[in-house]
C-alpha cells in the first residue's frame, strides 16, 4: 500500500511539473519577443514603439567583446537607480560576446520608457508604448 502511495505522489508530482510548464509555454506564447542587437557602446535600434501587451527582450551581443545586458526604466524615473528597474525586463543571464539572452515575460502599459546597457555602456534609448 505505501508503495502505491509512494508511486501516486511521484506521478501527480510530475503531473503537476508538466502542467507548470505547460502554462509558461503557453504564457511565453501569448508574448511578443523584442530583438535587440548590442555593438560597442550602442544598441543598433535607437527608437521603439510597441503596442500596449507582453514582451520577451533578446539581447544580441554582436562582438562587444565582454558581457552585455539589458535595462528598462519608465521615462521620468532615475535610471541609475536600480529600485525602478523593471525587472522582468532583465536578461535572465549576462550576455556573453556573440551570443543572445532572453528577458522573463514583461508586461508594459502605455507611457514612454528608456532602455540602455550600462555594462556595454550605451546612450539611453526611447521606447514608446502605444
Amino acid at each position: 500500500m505505501k508503495k502505491i502511495l509512494a508511486t501516486l505522489v511521484i506521478l501527480l508530482g510530475f503531473n503537476s511539473h508538466g502542467n507548470a510548464q505547460d502554462k509558461m509555454m503557453k504564457k511565453e506564447m501569448q508574448a511578443t519577443t523584442v530583438t535587440l542587437e548590442q555593438t560597442k557602446g550602442a544598441f543598433t535600434q535607437d527608437n521603439l514603439t510597441l503596442k500596449e501587451g507582453s514582451y520577451i527582450f533578446e539581447i544580441s551581443n554582436n562582438n562587444v567583446g565582454h558581457d552585455v545586458g539589458f535595462v528598462l526604466v519608465s521615462k521620468g524615473k532615475d535610471a541609475s537607480n536600480p529600485e525602478n528597474h523593471i525587472k522582468t525586463a532583465y536578461v535572465t543571464s549576462v550576455v556573453k560576446n556573440n551570443s543572445k539572452e532572453k528577458s522573463n515575460i514583461t508586461t508594459l502599459q502605455k507611457g514612454e520608457y528608456v532602455y540602455f546597457c550600462p555594462l556595454n555602456p550605451t546612450p539611453q534609448y526611447t521606447l514608446t508604448v502605444e
